[in-house]
């Protein structure tokens, strides 16, 4: 059976519209709070683990219902006061209750409230008059309504490559397996056969976003987004010139696997990316999608270069051969240009370009998933 109840230590402090009350109990269970601020509560203050009660009668009226917060050491609890002035004490008995003392850590006296009240109200009214100093946008939502259209028709366009590229893979697989019962091995090359046409079956819809994606640049360079120009322009431009350059023009490189797993690694890391942004124009933050956008970069853009670098490098000997994009220069200097010597260039800048964007990434990917910093209580 519990003992007789104790009081707890209760230190006090106000401010003009509020009263701060510090409670020395830790390991609060039980607690019961009323509005006259009778408290009693179980837990462990300076006699130990015993039952803790006491009351206040406050000087003025108070609103009735206090916010309490406990801590692993201390229960706080605050009071709103019915009316904005300063109280020349707490109770309205003139005696001070032996278990109540001022909270020095948080006590002021009436002008240094008062001034401290000035503080706000005037950090107030600047800010303000700073918001009402930056011109409103007349043109905001038009802007974010072409930012959702974009970045809409991008995933829509990347989601139309991605499953095609998938069901085909799958179907075209299985169809050719099922032919091939007798021989594994004649199988699996079946199913490599899907990979030969992919350009010829997603090229238009991957020029189509390859080109609209020139917006990108474009929203950055006129401060339309937040993103940074040259991450853009690297990537965009980037991918455009191994689709037009490289794949557009030589159709002896539209034939080969390499296509289907630039094409793949492009569109799925795009799948993620395009929703995010949409998302991000409406206020509306998806954890998961969150995660994904700043996750899934990590395996896809290392392949994604393998598989660009691979491409440029099984284009250099048609080049060679062909002598396509050569350039000659006019005498008296007489020297040609060669188009392979341009791509081994490009290929040490297709590496550089990557860690432009790997750092980039990263820093967006700290920043967004990164710990929290814990504000000061």
């Amino acid at each position: 059976m519990a003992g007789p109840s104790l009081r707890p230590h209760v230190h006090w402090a106000q401010r003009h519209r509020e009263l701060f009350l510090r409670v020395e109990l830790s390991d609060v269970r039980n607690l019961t709070l009323t509005v006259n601020s009778c408290l009693l509560a179980q837990g462990h203050g300076a006699k130990g683990d015993n039952i803790y009660e006491f009351e206040i009668e406050f000087l003025e009226p108070v609103e009735p219902k206090p916010v309490c917060r406990m801590t692993q050491r201390q229960l706080n609890i605050t009071v709103q006061k019915k009316e904005s002035n300063w109280w020349e004490r707490l109770t309205k008995q003139e005696k001070r209750p032996l278990f109540l003392a001022p909270d020095f850590d948080r006590w002021l006296d009436e002008s240094d409230a008062e001034m401290e009240l000035k503080e706000k109200e005037e950090e107030k009214i600047n800010k303000m008059k700073i918001e009402s100093r930056v011109p409103k946008d007349p043109f905001k939502h038009l802007k974010k309504g072409y930012l959702i259209m974009y970045n809409l028709v991008q995933f829509l366009g990347f989601s139309w490559i991605f499953v095609n590229m998938t069901v085909r893979l799958f179907i075209l697989g299985k169809g050719n397996m099922e032919i091939h019962l007798f021989s594994k091995m004649v199988g699996f090359l079946c199913l490599t056969d899907s990979f030969y046409d992919t350009f010829h079956t997603i090229s238009d819809m991957m020029y189509f976003c390859q080109t609209l994606a020139l917006m990108e640049i474009m929203n950055s360079l006129i401060g339309l987004v937040r993103s940074p120009l040259i991450p853009a322009i690297v990537q965009v431009f980037g991918r455009n010139f191994v689709l037009f350059v490289i794949l557009g023009s030589l159709e002896e490189m539209q034939s080969k696997p390499v296509v289907f797993f630039i094409f793949y690694f492009w569109s799925i890391s795009e799948l993620f990316r395009y929703p995010y942004y949409m998302l991000s124009c409406i206020g509306i933050e998806w954890k998961p999608l969150t995660w994904l956008r700043y996750t899934v970069w990590i395996p896809l853009y290392p392949l994604g270069g393998l598989a660009e670098a691979v491409c440029i490098v099984q284009s250099i000997p048609i080049f060679s051969e062909t002598g396509k994009f050569s350039l000659g220069l006019p005498n008296p200097l007489n020297v040609t240009i060669q188009f392979p010597f341009v791509l081994q260039i490009y290929l040490i800048a297709l590496f550089l370009g990557l860690f432009v964007n790997f750092r980039h990434l990263y820093k967006q990917r700290k920043h967004h998933l990164g710990p929290k910093k814990r504000k000061m209580k």
